[in-house]
């Protein structure tokens, strides 16, 4: 199941973005990063897209979950513009980001591609 992030366990558990200049990914495996909002039509059509790549990549990536509202400085230091954004972060290197409600086999892609985990 995806998990819901705070800004305090964003910051634990993929990038302290107070203490540090350089994009460092603290997670110990690749995860997909969804920024929504409730009141989004395409997030809510998304979310069960989500819900099922974390179980079928289950031990493989996390799948983390940002309410835009709740945590607004998190969005704005991530220029979220649009709902849903889907951030893919690898563990080495810069993260990548989707807009939109993109379908399961395109979000496939993107942990295949730029995540390199196969399930």
């Amino acid at each position: 199941m995806p998990e819901k992030l705070t800004t305090e366990d964003f910051k634990k558990k993929v990038f302290d973005y107070e203490s540090k200049k350089e994009w460092e990914y603290a997670g110990d495996l690749p995860a997909i990063i969804d920024f929504y909002a409730d009141w989004c039509g395409p997030c809510k059509m998304i979310a069960p897209v989500l819900e099922k790549v974390a179980k079928k990549y289950e031990g493989k990536i996390h799948v983390y979950k940002v309410d835009t509202e709740a945590e607004q400085e998190l969005a704005g230091v991530f220029g979220i513009q649009s709902i849903p954004t889907l951030y893919f972060v690898p563990k080495e290197g810069n993260p990548s980001y989707a807009m939109g409600a993109l379908p399961q086999g395109q979000i496939e892609r993107a942990v295949s591609e730029v995540l390199k985990v196969e399930a």
